[in-house]
């Protein structure tokens, strides 16, 4: 195999992995030098030529010329009278150039040279994909259902590169087919050995934004401005919007008729309830918004710690938390204040037990309001109006868990 047969044989290389001609050249001029440290220990006597234009390479050898029967290494040495056949000028101590011919090495150094080819090849297209998607961190790619394992997803782009889905990274109702193709957001390139692995999520808040930018060009023009989203992965979103020109609703922008612009997003999200609602600085309105629209009577902030206290009715309290915490806990995300709710309640108002658990912010531990559940106490004044040996013989719980739980309850009416 020549030079030129050896540069052809990668030519498809060059074409599929985006390889320039200059580059290619400087992996065989690499690889050459590589080959010859090998066969030689060094290659300090070696020039290696790759000339991109005609598309082949030379190899040199820089020999001294020494006195007739002195030669003490024939790979770096020729004798004068060897040397004189093909100078006659030439003399003891000068330098003697000749081309080597790449059969010259053997066979088994070409194919030596083949496989450090590959591996220098494979090593510069790592290094391309890992400089090509580091900069797309943060953005959206599109992949085929290749393979589909316990703990991830392998998902391959129109070029082959190669995307990881982990589980964690998946929407919880996410359900893929071979084949089908997938959308999702880079986030995170690094190398694993001597290959990248990129890392794509559909749960990030990031895929939700660019999601948006997609689907409202309003959004991906500069109009209107993502404040902030918060997202519970294939549950609930909340975003926050704003608008340069006062005379743009950046809601309703956003929302579409009938909802006919977030109709796609949320599709794509498995149908996760979004929230859209429009920023403020002013603190109280920001959490009031963000809360969604609910009768909420009075709010206390405290800047100093992030702390919000919201006033509200009794009827409103589950709307308030959300299911299982979902609407409370994204308000706080969103606003940055940790929001707490107070049960305003007037005399002849009762609160149902249930609303004083069912999250991890409850009041009262689910398994003890089951206790009171199963014998008809369903409410806080239900379990107030008796006294406490009463309700000793009527649940299996302890006399300082019920007193704990009428304390907590009784706060609930107080100013």
């Amino acid at each position: 195999m020549d030079g030129l047969a050896l540069i052809e044989a990668f030519g498809d290389f060059k074409e599929d992995k985006n390889i320039s001609k200059i580059d290619l050249m400087a992996i065989i001029e690499d690889s050459l030098k590589t080959l010859l440290r090998k066969r030689f220990d060094s290659d300090d006597h070696f020039d290696v030529i790759v000339n991109p234009d005609k598309g082949d390479f030379q190899i040199f050898l820089n020999k001294t010329i020494v006195a007739d029967e002195m030669s003490e290494d024939d790979d770096l040495e020729i004798e004068l009278s060897e040397a004189k056949k093909i100078d006659p000028t030439f003399e003891v101590g000068e330098d003697f150039t000749v081309e080597i011919p790449i059969a010259q090495l053997g066979r088994r150094s070409i194919l030596t040279l083949k496989q450090i080819l590959a591996t220098k090849l494979q090593e510069h297209n790592n290094a391309y994909l890992y400089e090509q998607f580091k900069d797309k961190i943060g953005e959206i790619v599109v992949g085929e259902v290749h393979h589909i394992r316990h703990k991830h997803v392998i998902l391959l782009d129109d070029e082959d590169n190669e995307f990881i889905l982990p589980k964690e990274n998946q929407i919880p109702s996410d359900f893929f087919k071979k084949g089908e193709n997938v959308r999702a957001i880079v986030e995170s390139v690094d190398f694993k050995g001597s290959k990248p692995q990129i890392i794509v999520s559909r749960t990030a808040p990031k895929f939700l934004e660019k999601l948006l930018e997609l689907e409202i060009p309003e959004i991906q023009d500069g109009t209107i401005i993502l404040k902030k989203v918060v997202r519970i992965p294939g549950e609930k979103a909340k975003i926050a919007v704003d608008a340069y020109d006062d005379r743009i609703d950046p809601v309703g922008a956003c929302v579409g008729v009938k909802g006919s612009r977030i109709h796609g997003v949320v599709r794509e999200l498995k149908n996760e309830n979004i929230d859209v609602i429009q920023w403020s600085k002013n603190p109280e309105i920001m959490v009031k918004r963000a809360l969604g629209n609910i009768t909420i009577n009075k709010i206390d902030i405290n800047l100093e710690t992030n702390y919000a206290m919201v006033y509200t009715p009794v009827e409103e309290i589950s709307r308030v938390i959300g299911k299982g915490g979902q609407n409370i806990r994204l308000a706080s995300w969103l606003t940055g204040f940790e929001i707490d709710v107070h049960r305003e309640a007037s005399e002849d108002d009762d609160v149902e037990l249930k609303e004083f658990g069912g999250s991890e912010d409850g009041d009262i531990e689910q398994w003890i309001i089951d206790e009171f559940t199963k014998v008809g106490l369903t409410t806080a004044k239900s379990i107030i109006d008796k006294e406490t040996d009463a309700l000793l013989k009527m649940v299996d719980l302890e006399e300082e868990t019920i007193e704990e739980v009428k304390q907590i309850l009784k706060a609930e009416f107080e100013d």
